[in-house]
C-alpha cells in the first residue's frame, strides 16, 4: 500500500490532498526511515510506521499521563498489516548540542514522567517490559567475551533486576529529544515501559563527550549538573540516598559503555572505531564498580 492511501485512513485532523509529505533521516547515518513530516496550510504532524509494544506504550502509558512532554497522539492507523501513529509534529532543537536550557528542560519533562508513574506495577507488562529488557540485556553478556567485563556485567544485572522501576525511555539519546523555546519533547517511544529508574537518564549522558564536535555534545560540568538535578527533583523525594544514587549510576553507565563492545564481538567488528572507543571505557567502568563492592 502506498504512503498516500495510509493517508487516506486519517480522520481525526484534516490532510488535504496536496499536503507536502516529506521522509525523515536518521540523524546518525542520514538515511531514510518510516517517518514522515505532513505538511498542511494550518498544521503539521508526524506519521509514523511503529511496532507494536510503542502503540501499546502510547495506548495503555502515555496517553493517560496527560503531559505535554511527549508528542500529543492523534489517531493509530492500521493499514497494510502495519500500525502508524498519526502525532503532533514538535518543532525545536535536539539535545545533540546541548546546553543548560535545553537540558533542564529535558531534566524536567523526564522527572514528570518518572514521578506520575513511580512503582506503577499496574503498567509494566504494557510496550517494552521488564521481561524484554532484561532478555535484551542478558543477551548481550554473552558477547562481551572478557572476564573482568562478564563479571562486572553479572553484578550489574543484580542490581537492574532490584533497584525501583518507573517510565522509562530506553533508547533516550540526546536526538530524541525536542527542545523547544519554553519545554522539552521526548519522542521515538518504541522502547518505552516500566523500566529500573537510573536507564533513561544513563543513557542520556553517557555517550556525550565535551569537545564541540562531538556528535553529542555535553560538558563535564552539564552532566554533573543533570546527576544533581536529577536527584534533587526525584529522586530525594524517593527516600534514596546520594550516594546510592551515584554508585547505581556507574552500574547504568557501565551497561551503555558495554553496548558497543557487545556488538562488535558480535557482529566481528573488533576494528570499528566505536569498539575502540568504548572497550577502554567499559573496562575501566568495570574496574570501578567492582571495586565499588568490595567496600
Amino acid at each position: 500500500m502506498k504512503l498516500r492511501e495510509i493517508i487516506q485512513y486519517i480522520d481525526a485532523v484534516s490532510i488535504p490532498d496536496k499536503a507536502t509529505v516529506t521522509q525523515l533521516r536518521r540523524e546518525e547515518d542520514d538515511e531514510p526511515y518510516q517517518v514522515w513530516k505532513i505538511d498542511t496550510n494550518s498544521a503539521s504532524y508526524i506519521l509514523k510506521e511503529a511496532k507494536e509494544s510503542e502503540a501499546e506504550t502510547y495506548q495503555y502509558i502515555l496517553s493517560g499521563l496527560e503531559e505535554n512532554s511527549v508528542p500529543v497522539l492523534y489517531q493509530t492507523i492500521s493499514a497494510d498489516g502495519k500500525t502508524f501513529l498519526l502525532m503532533e509534529y514538535i518543532d525545536g532543537e535536539n539535545l545533540r548540542n546541548c546546553n543548560r536550557t535545553k537540558l533542564t528542560f529535558a531534566l524536567d519533562s523526564l522527572i514528570s514522567l518518572q514521578r506520575k508513574t513511580w512503582e506503577n506495577r499496574t503498567l509494566e507488562n504494557y510496550g517494552y517490559s521488564f521481561d524484554k529488557s532484561l532478555f535484551k540485556r542478558q543477551n548481550r553478556q554473552k558477547n562481551l567475551h572478557d572476564p573482568l567485563l562478564e563479571k562486572a556485567y553479572e553484578k550489574f544485572l543484580e542490581l537492574y533486576r532490584s533497584v525501583p522501576r518507573t517510565l522509562c525511555h530506553d533508547d533516550l539519546l540526546p536526538f530524541n529529544i525536542i527542545a523547544s523555546h519554553d519545554r522539552a519533547v521526548l519522542i521515538d517511544w518504541e522502547y518505552g515501559g516500566i523500566l529500573p529508574y537510573p536507564t533513561s537518564f544513563a543513557r542520556l549522558i553517557a555517550h556525550t563527550e565535551d569537545a564541540e564536535n562531538a556528535f553529542f555534545y555535553m560538558t563535564r560540568e552539564d552532566k554533573d549538573f543533570a546527576t544533581d538535578y536529577y536527584y534533587a527533583h526525584l529522586l530525594r523525594d524517593k527516600d534514596i540516598s546520594y550516594t546510592d544514587w551515584r554508585n547505581t549510576l556507574e552500574y547504568f553507565l557501565f551497561y551503555e559503555y558495554c553496548e558497543w563492545v557487545s556488538v562488535g564481538n558480535k557482529y566481528g567488528a573488533t576494528d570499528s572505531e566505536y569498539y575502540k572507543k568504548y572497550l577502554p571505557l567499559a573496562r575501566q567502568q568495570a574496574r570501578k564498580i567492582m571495586g565499588m563492592s568490595n567496600e
